[in-house]
Formats: structure tokens, sequence, C-alpha cells
């Protein structure tokens, strides 16, 4: 392990401002992009032996790219529940707090569908979403009964595990 974290010290101090540079470009915000940057590194510190590592911007930009797209859906989640938000009565407006343990919510839920398979994510929105029943979710994604349950369950105790 101290190996491991000498490897990613290295990576650190020869390629930060290269990534962060990176980054800056692709999302033109320079904090978002130094936050992505810790992020990355923090990833990989977590992550694979990194011994054997021949192309270190590529393994980087390739980690760079997954917390880009996290991001960005994330961001997207965000402006699609407050643009819910703007068109709210103020009569029934969610506090400040409900607000932020909703968004809370919201990111929590997409992590976990976004660890699903394609087709249990499919299941899953269609049963919340457009409120279709296992039989019809089957014939839709034309899949057997069996395997919608199956999908359902892995989706509903993602849920469970997120909460």
């Amino acid at each position: 392990m101290p190996h491991q974290h000498h490897l990613v010290e290295t990576l650190y101090r020869d390629h930060k401002s290269w990534l962060h540079g990176w980054l800056m470009g692709r999302l033109g915000c320079r904090e978002t992009a130094a936050d992505l940057a810790q992020d990355t590194f923090l990833r990989i510190s977590s992550g694979r032996d990194l011994g054997g590592l021949r192309e270190p911007r590529a393994f980087l930009t390739i980690v760079a790219k997954g917390l880009v797209a996290n991001w960005c859906r994330r961001q997207s989640l965000e402006r699609a529940y407050l643009e819910q938000l703007a068109a709210c009565p103020q009569s029934v407006m969610p506090s400040v707090e409900e607000q932020a343990l909703v968004r809370e919510a919201l990111l929590q839920i997409d992590a976990m569908l976004d660890g699903l398979p394609t087709v249990a994510r499919q299941a899953f929105l269609l049963s919340q979403l457009e409120g279709l029943g296992y039989e019809d979710i089957a014939r839709r994604l034309d899949i057997s009964l069996s395997t919608v349950k199956r999908h359902m369950k892995r989706a509903f105790l993602g849920c469970l595990a997120a909460i």
C-alpha cells in the first residue's frame, strides 16, 4: 500500500495541472475543474494497482471522463428538480431543508440507477414512472416475467441500500 500511495502522489505531482487544464477546457469553470481533478485522484487512490501504468494521462482522462459524466448528469437532475420547484404554487413549496433532502434523495436514486444493468434500469423506470405492471414490462422489454421480477428486486434492494 505505501508503494501505491507513492504512485498516486507522483501522478498527482506530475499531472495535476495538466488534468485541471483538460477539465477546464471541457467544463469552462475553474472551481468545478479543480473539484473534479481532486475527485479523479481520490478515485484512483482507492482503485487498481497503478504499478504497470504506461499512459498516465490516458488513464486519468478515462477516470475524469466518468466523473464529468456523473457531474453533468447530477447537474441535469438538479436543473429538472429546480424547474419543477419553480412550477409549484408557493402554498405547497417545500422548505429549504425539505428541498435539500429531496435533492440528496434524487442524487442517491440516480447513482443507484446508474449502477444497474440497462434492462434492470428500464424495468424499474417503466414501473415507477409509467406505472406499468410486471407483465406489461415483460412484454415491452421482450423479457420473461421472472426476469422482470429479478430486475425489480435488484432495483428495490438498491433503493433500500441508498437510504
